[in-house]
């Protein structure tokens, strides 16, 4: 494999708790597994540290993972280098260079293009799951994540473009394969229409991550209390380079990585090998 991911052993020295002896166990588990596919040790080193070394939780949520990448390849299946070029130029996806003080990465999103025909939410989506995931696979385990969206530029007619179906199985994946935490959703620039989009969100959504969602209204400085300025993009009175730079480096980045992709959708679930289970 031409990408570079980071090294076990890094992991172990991040997590004391990480056990070689139990990662192997997943592995001979997943030898057992006909319907899944094998794993690297670092994807089973983030499993096991999200569900706290738990090696039945850690099993069940290697088992939604790739089962839900199968059930909804929109959102799942990387997009071509061509539709990535022009999704990225569309919609502004990124996890900026700088965490919180609480070691909390920030994930950003944005709406580059206003126009309401170029929006596609299952490419939207998509690039969400593309930056995460290799990001996820090049760095150590997640404090946590802090999901930011940016109202200014999103329209009614982008409400009417969201696809339940896509939303649905996205939210599935976040809350219960995803293998890092959200501490906090948080809108920018919140218009009456925010409240349309989360009231349309909310049948999917825990407690626990519904109440985590902030509003934040156009001229307020209210997210800089969970989000110093030192933290952000230029463009949203931060300290950082301007979302044109990040967005270039970071889209750079999927592309000179683009193999890893090719490899990760492979790792998707095969229904027709599960083991039937026993009445």
């Amino acid at each position: 494999m031409s990408f570079k991911l980071i090294e076990a052993e890094k992991l172990y020295e991040k997590d004391p708790q990480l056990q070689k002896q139990d990662i192997e166990v997943l592995h001979q588990w997943l030898n057992g597994q006909p319907h899944l596919p094998k794993l690297m040790d670092i994807q089973i080193a983030f499993f096991l540290h999200h569900c706290y070394h738990d090696l039945e939780q850690a099993k069940t949520t290697i088992d939604h993972y790739c089962t839900l990448r199968n059930l909804c390849p929109e959102a799942f299946t990387a997009l071509t280098p061509d539709v990535l070029k022009t999704t990225a130029s569309i919609i502004f996806v990124n996890i900026l260079p700088k965490t919180t003080p609480e070691g909390y990465i920030i994930l950003v999103n944005k709406v580059l293009d206003e126009r309401v025909n170029n929006f596609n939410c299952g490419n939207f989506v998509n690039l969400i799951n593309m930056v995460a995931t290799l990001y996820i696979h090049q760095n150590s385990f997640l404090n946590g994540v802090i999901v930011l969206f940016d109202m200014n530029g999103v329209s009614f007619g982008h409400l009417l473009k969201l696809s339940i179906r896509i939303l649905r199985h996205a939210l599935r994946h976040l809350q219960k394969s995803a293998p890092f935490r959200i501490m906090g959703i948080h809108v920018m620039n919140a218009l009456p229409l925010t409240n349309k989009i989360i009231a349309l969100l909310k049948p999917f959504l825990s407690n626990e991550l519904y109440n985590s969602i902030y509003c934040h209204p156009s001229n307020s400085d209210t997210l800089y209390k969970f989000v110093p300025k030192e933290c952000l993009p230029e463009d949203f009175g931060g300290e950082l380079p301007s979302i044109k730079v990040l967005n270039e480096k970071s889209l750079q980045n999927l592309l000179d990585n683009y193999e890893f992709y090719e490899w990760h959708d492979s790792q998707k679930v095969d229904e027709s090998k599960r083991p039937v289970k026993r009445k």
